[in-house]
């Protein structure tokens, strides 16, 4: 048995090194290009005045947040590049704000990056997820950088692609790596088309606890089959309905729809009391955008724990109460979400309880979907129909003007 065991061990390493030299083969002799992420277009950024090019929220509300927020926001949760590239190989460089690590999520959704690729006429395609491992300097201590290879020996024609930044990590900078003799551009604006763009708000699920990549999140679910951008500001444990993080969502110019889901993060008082004045804020500041308000889930324990039996439907009763007063006072442009469905039909969609797997990420957006893309498009209607009567508008005074000074 002895020698069989050592035979064989023999001839899987002999596997490994004839593997090896053929990969090795196969990789193109020239050097990778670097290109910084900034140089191409990085999508699903809510404000550009923040204190880093990857963090989410502006930096003046630095003293104006609690610093457990603060924190939250600099995870680069939701931000992608897109590219369009005829290099055979692609990988990626990007430097850690923190290297850090979580029990109950991969490294790979958390500090990692996924690859994706656009085929067909409508279709996002998963290529490659880079392991995070964080290299070591010329004296072998720990670095924050990380740098993987994606895909080697494709075909060489132009393609379009999309990175998505790590969820529970902070990035400072991020390089596209390809051929050095390959083209690459920003790709086609149709696609992630920046004329439709979602604010969602919300807690640790939001962010994406816990996928277990980063094209997982619900929001990059929703932004990929919808074609839009997806703002993520989901914040851990702090998605509170801060009245400072409305008046900064009102000012994002180009958004068309805001997702609010800050139940899980409140408690049943915060619900019935700071609902209210946080919706009222965005319906002032932009009466024409549809609103959204997603109910809390519903825990798989709850079913068996007497006392979030009845805590869990008690906030998402506060919050269904402060709707009912908005919609009274004003029908227009305000939806509500219910619970059910929101966790899927088996209640295997979370990894501990409460924050979600790949398959309750794909529950969330599978209720989520059709209930925005006709919100997303009635507004791009109107918006489209706008800018149609302005440019008239626009035409006719010129052509007013122009007879004016003709007659005189």
């Amino acid at each position: 048995m002895k020698r069989f065991l050592q035979k064989a061990s023999m001839i899987l390493s002999l596997a490994a090194i004839s593997m090896s030299t053929a990969v090795a083969a196969d990789e193109p002799e020239q050097p990778w290009r670097y290109i910084d992420a900034r140089d191409l277009r990085v999508i699903n950024k809510g404000w550009d005045n923040t204190l880093r090019p990857y963090t989410r929220i502006p930096a003046y509300l630095q003293d104006s947040v609690r610093p457990d927020l603060w924190e939250r926001s600099q995870c680069s949760s939701g931000i992608a590049v897109r590219f369009a590239t005829d290099s055979k190989r692609i990988g990626v460089k990007y430097e850690l704000l923190w290297d850090t690590h979580l029990i109950h999520m991969a490294d790979t959704g958390l500090k990692g990056t996924d690859l994706y690729i656009f085929e067909g006429d409508s279709t996002w395609r998963h290529v490659n997820t880079n392991r995070p491992y964080v290299k070591k300097d010329a004296d072998g201590n720990k670095t924050k950088w990380v740098e993987s290879t994606y895909v080697s020996n494709l075909d060489g024609k132009m393609h379009e692609y999309m990175i998505y930044f790590p969820l529970y990590d902070g990035v400072n900078e991020l390089f596209v790596k390809v051929d050095s003799g390959a083209v690459i551009t920003s790709g086609r604006e149709t696609l992630i088309d920046p004329s439709k763009k979602i604010i969602a708000y919300g807690t640790s699920i939001l962010q994406g606890g816990c996928a277990s990549r980063t094209g997982m999140a619900a929001t990059n679910i929703i932004g990929r089959e919808l074609n839009c951008e997806v703002v993520n500001i989901g914040f851990s444990g702090e998605g509170k309905m801060d009245n400072c993080m409305a008046r900064a969502m009102a000012q994002i110019e180009d958004a068309d729809l805001f997702l609010i889901d800050p139940v899980p993060n409140c408690t049943e008082k915060m619900c019935d009391t700071l609902t209210y004045d946080f919706i009222n804020i965005l319906r002032k500041a932009r009466p024409d955008i549809p609103i959204v308000m997603l109910e809390g889930p519903l825990y798989p324990y709850y079913r068996y724990d007497s006392f979030f039996n009845k805590y869990l439907p008690a906030k998402n009763a506060a919050f269904r109460r402060n709707y009912d007063r908005l919609k009274a006072e004003n029908p227009d442009n305000l939806y509500y979400v219910t619970a059910e469905g929101l966790d899927g039909p088996e209640d295997d969609g979370t990894v501990d309880g409460i924050h979600l797997t790949d398959l309750g990420f794909r529950h969330y957006a599978n209720k989520m979907i059709p209930i925005l893309r006709p919100l997303l498009k009635d507004r791009t209607t109107a918006y489209k129909e706008a800018q149609t009567v302005k440019t008239q508008k626009t035409k006719t005074d010129k052509k007013t003007k122009k007879t004016k000074k003709h007659g005189k």
